[in-house]
């Protein structure tokens, strides 16, 4: 059984300052409505203090609020008290943002395909924020904004690599070093992550080899990011989280940040601050560099900082 939080106030109707601000912040909580005046939350909400706040706010108003904790009376008004929080709504205005944009692919931008993607997770973790008892809706909509991204990525990079299902092992450096790397050309945030750690911890003699064929890899090149390459996706996992963790190098508190970063970059997920700014320069350097190995070089630094950046964050 839940234990809920009640808070009870009486706010006047004039002046309005007060009744709009505690409306405001009571949205933001994804409170529950009981009546007028009295609001309902499970007492383990994320959201919690904000309505314990919220008592503060009113009294310091001169106006009487008090805050309740309280057990159901019984399942049925359990059942009660929690339909109060069914964001299948929500859900449902998400899926249909979905398919509007599924529809659009092949006639929208790869910006505008990448704004609406960004918008779609905002509004998947705002509705998620505040469901407090997560069932199958928010699964469904999570799915089918993971099914959104892999098709968006399909249309904008045929050559995407499709994950395995495969235990990781982890391997020496020292046996790959001296070595040619070879990826797919105009490398996105995932392959050039990948090659600044190889560069930077893997090997650092490493050559790049950028490929318009596949099937025209060198027999000798260690491909990676690419269907049938030795290091590439496996599960959830991104190729620079492969590589981060076959070599031993997840334990570096920054490159585990970055893993974060170049996941939600390239395939979605828990959202990371830094993720628009990065995409911004990624396609900036995209833009200004024709040249694949002058694309590479010049992020170089960026992911340099990014990673001493990254070590150094609260």
């Amino acid at each position: 059984m839940t234990r809920w939080l009640i808070l009870t106030a009486t706010l006047p109707t004039r002046p309005s300052a007060l009744r709009v601000r505690v409306w405001r912040a009571l949205k933001a909580t994804g409170a529950g409505t009981l009546r007028e005046g009295v609001y309902l939350l499970p007492s383990d909400a994320p959201t919690a203090q904000a309505l314990w706040d919220m008592e503060h706010l009113i009294q310091e108003s001169r106006v009487d609020a008090h805050m309740l904790v309280v057990d159901a009376r019984d399942k049925t008004q359990e059942m009660a008290f929690r339909a109060l929080f069914d964001r299948s709504e929500l859900y449902a205005e998400l899926l249909q943002s979905i398919k509007e944009v599924r529809r659009t692919i092949k006639s929208s931008s790869e910006i505008e395909l990448h704004k609406a993607l960004r918008g779609i997770e905002q509004q998947l973790h705002a509705a998620q924020a505040i469901d407090f008892f997560p069932g199958q809706s928010s699964e469904k909509a999570s799915a089918a904004l993971l099914a959104l991204r892999s098709e968006v990525k399909r249309h904008l990079s045929p050559g995407e690599p499709r994950p395995r299902t495969q235990t990781m092992q982890r391997l020496a450096i020292e046996a790959f070093q001296g070595r040619t790397w070879a990826t797919r050309k105009r490398p996105w945030i995932d392959r050039l992550a990948s090659g600044w750690l190889i560069q930077r911890f893997v090997d650092k003699s490493a050559k790049f080899v950028w490929l318009t064929n596949l099937k025209k890899c060198p027999k000798t090149a260690l491909g990676f990011d690419f269907d049938n390459a030795r290091f590439t996706h496996v599960g959830d996992r991104v190729t620079f989280e492969v590589l981060a963790h076959t070599f031993g190098l997840d334990t570096d508190l920054g490159i585990q940040r970055l893993c974060e970063l170049v996941h939600y970059i390239d395939i979605g997920g828990i959202p990371v601050n830094e993720a628009a700014g990065v995409e911004t320069l990624v396609r900036g350097l995209q833009a200004q560099h024709a040249k694949d190995d002058a694309l590479f070089d010049a992020s170089l630094s960026i992911f340099d900082s990014l990673y001493t950046a990254m070590k150094v964050r609260p």
